[in-house]
């Protein structure tokens, strides 16, 4: 973050700003509006997914190619969004969409190994160093899969996670995210929180989260439970937290994790499925030089087909090779899914691709930069790889505590609004980051700067 001095900003202005800028979005997407309605009659909530509601009605998307999306309405937008990160080969690239082709006649289901998966295998196993890998269809069923081969090799059912982060939706890790900040706590002792309703309490209370960035609380508590009989199987953690925004770990965290974790005898899980072929070829495991035991992959691998996978070391992966622990799926391996990864890891996500990315990036965030100076905005831009965000907040974040006591969800609000109005598609949500795609050129970065430009000078001009 810089050492500028920050605007006062008036609230009256921003309520204002976000008022004209809804009305101008409800008025661009009525098309959207009718589809609501329509969606509404079958669809729980008129959307495939919890995380695709906005109000008063979702976007609905009509299709995309390379760095541009149309919606149902006809309005053309450089895709930021990337599907919440899976789409860095940007949209129907034509290496992935050849390959789906020229599998789609040879077959498109199984369920029994074909050659592209052990291409596929090969190819992770040389980016990550991890030797052993079993496939999935999401994140979630990665990080599901990860949590029971750490509690097989352990002999230990308590997991622990970060507190705030998102591991996917299956009840484990649906712990301590979303929390007000007035319930956090202590954060020695952070509690176990369901993150929504229908999550057993037992299985929250045998999930324990820790504060990101503070390998000495992670240890302390571990100390106590395994004082009180209740030692992790595992930790399960980003390397780099991808649901506030983005939060970077500080120098030396990564490194007294895997330490400590290795002392205590704890599976290290990282879990890199919004990192992961988003940052570097290898993910945060190489782009920060901390290998864990296990990782989990998704998003991103499938080119735009639901693919994810498990990595982990020939130790922790022989629980799985033995047959104690049955890591199963009727699509895992699916020769569509594989076909495309091949693809993707063999062609598109090269080394060039990934000096692409990181000029981007570096173009990105200096504009961002010099538009939050200029107009002494309470922000800073962050970024990582093909990942990044203006964060609104007055003070580095460096966990879920300080992300909540002090990010700005008024200015998060407002900047996603004026991002769609000028032709930027954005996540949804207050913790928006952006996503490039070996697509995005420099006139699409050009685009998003000017764009925040003229957010900052409607936001502080008279």
């Amino acid at each position: 973050m810089g050492t500028h001095q920050a605007a006062r900003i008036d609230r009256q202005r921003v309520r204002d700003l976000t008022a004209r800028e809804a009305e101008r979005l409800d008025a661009r997407t009525q098309g959207s509006r009718a589809m609501y309605a329509r969606a509404s009659e079958h669809l729980a909530g008129g959307v495939a997914s919890s995380y695709q509601l906005r109000d008063p009605w979702p976007i609905y998307l009509e299709r995309g190619n390379g760095p541009v999306v149309w919606d149902v309405d006809g309005n053309q937008m450089w895709d930021f969004h990337n599907g919440f990160g899976s789409m860095v080969q940007g949209h129907a690239h034509p290496a992935i969409g050849r390959a789906i082709a020229e599998r789609y006649p040879l077959g498109t289901h199984f369920a029994a190994p074909t050659e592209d998966a052990i291409v596929v295998g090969d190819e992770l196993a040389r980016r990550w160093g991890l030797p052993k890998w079993r496939y999935t269809n999401s994140g979630s069923e990665s990080t599901m899969d990860a949590i029971r081969i750490a509690r097989a090799y352990t002999g230990r059912d308590t997991v622990m996670k970060i507190f705030g982060s998102y591991h996917g939706h299956h009840d484990t890790v649906m712990v301590s995210i979303g929390v007000a900040y007035d319930k956090i706590g202590d954060r020695e002792n952070l509690a176990s929180l369901a993150y929504g309703a229908g999550i057993p309490d037992s299985t929250v209370q045998m999930t324990v989260p820790v504060p990101f960035n503070d390998a000495g609380a992670m240890e302390r508590r571990i100390v106590r439970l395994t004082a009180e009989g209740r030692k992790p199987a595992c930790v399960i953690m980003e390397p780099a937290m991808m649901n506030l925004g983005v939060v970077l770990p500080e120098p030396g965290y990564l490194e007294a994790v895997r330490e400590i974790t290795a002392r205590h005898g704890i599976v290290l899980i990282f879990d890199e499925v919004k990192t992961g072929l988003t940052i570097a070829a290898g993910g945060a495991t190489e782009r920060y030089g901390v290998r864990p035991d296990l990782v989990t992959l998704a998003k991103a691998l499938g080119g735009g087909l639901p693919t994810g996978a498990i990595g982990g070391t020939e130790e922790v992966m022989s629980v799985v090779e033995d047959g104690s622990v049955y890591q199963v799926g009727t699509y895992n391996g699916n020769p569509l899914g594989m076909a495309a990864a091949r693809a993707n890891l063999t062609e598109v996500l090269t080394p060039e691709a990934y000096a692409h990315l990181d000029h981007l990036n570096t173009r990105i965030l200096a504009g961002c930069t010099d538009v939050v100076e200029r107009y002494g905005l309470p922000g800073y831009a962050v970024g990582i790889g093909s990942k990044g965000c203006v964060t609104f907040s007055p003070v580095p974040i460096v966990d879920y505590e300080s992300f909540k006591q002090n990010q700005d969800e008024e200015l998060s609000t407002l900047a996603w609004l004026f991002n769609l109005n000028r032709g930027i598609f954005m996540t949804p949500g207050r913790e928006e980051e952006w996503t490039l795609s070996v697509t995005h050129t420099d006139e699409a970065v050009d685009a998003y700067v000017a764009c925040f430009d003229e957010f900052a000078h409607d936001l502080t001009t008279d």
